[in-house]
């Protein structure tokens, strides 16, 4: 097993903290603290897809790094259980605060689907995970159908229309993006780059800072939410 990244945590933990930010603005958005529809604005929305893009490559990276050519299975699973769990909890309570536009597939979902395709690609070429990548991420664009219009088959990615959600991020094209992410990481630790990475780590109060919230970026995700709708929702009450 290879030693952690730092730098990999660090780029983890700021996506975190982008995502905290995300939800501060849709937060303040829906309680009407904030005018002017920012959780709508094209480039606001742009910014959340960016931080989920991020996230699912980090998952193919840190296939590549967790296990090399080699499965590890007891700790892949151990992970894939508790993100699995997780991403239920999600659906239960959005399904009972939200539930015309429940998360029935968003992040945690996609993440969980991503990690169980993505293993299956860790012993192959790096060339065969890169190009499956691709495909899962140009097929989308070339088929659609009605048909997936359903929340039980809209989660594949073909839909024409998915039913409105908080967060929905599907397995096309999105798991594309993990299987790209594994192919590069596999590339460079073929060339010895995750060695330089290692003799080079960033430093410094800030990357170390970054690198907690990296690791402890699940609950995080889990709990910033409740934590800032407890804050924002009385602060809209009063005001109002």
């Amino acid at each position: 097993m290879r030693a952690r990244l730092r730098s990999i945590d660090a780029l983890r933990g700021l996506a975190i903290a982008g995502v905290v930010l995300f939800h501060i603005g849709w937060d303040l958005d829906f309680s009407g603290l904030l005018p002017g529809n920012l959780s709508r604005h094209p480039a606001w929305l742009l910014f959340g897809r960016s931080l989920a893009g991020t996230f699912m490559v980090l998952v193919g990276v840190s296939l590549a790094l967790a296990h090399g050519s080699r499965i590890r299975w007891r700790p892949f699973f151990n992970r894939l259980w508790v993100i699995v769990a997780a991403a239920v909890a999600i659906s239960a309570a959005t399904r009972l605060v939200f539930p015309e536009a429940f998360i029935y597939f968003g992040i945690l979902h996609a993440i969980a689907a991503a990690s169980l395709i993505g293993v299956f690609f860790v012993p192959l070429p790096a060339l065969t995970s890169f190009g499956a990548g691709a495909a899962m991420l140009i097929f989308p664009s070339l088929f659609s159908d009605s048909l997936f219009d359903a929340r039980w088959l809209a989660w594949i990615g073909f839909a024409e229309t998915p039913p409105i959600s908080n967060d929905y991020v599907p397995i096309f094209p999105w798991a594309g993006l993990t299987l790209m992410g594994l192919g590069l990481t596999k590339a460079g630790i073929a060339r010895g780059y995750d060695t330089w990475f290692l003799k080079h780590e960033p430093a410094g109060p800030t990357v170390m800072a970054l690198g907690w919230l990296g690791r402890h970026s699940l609950m995080i995700y889990l709990l910033h939410q409740p934590i800032l709708l407890a804050l924002i929702l009385p602060t809209a009450w009063l005001v109002k």
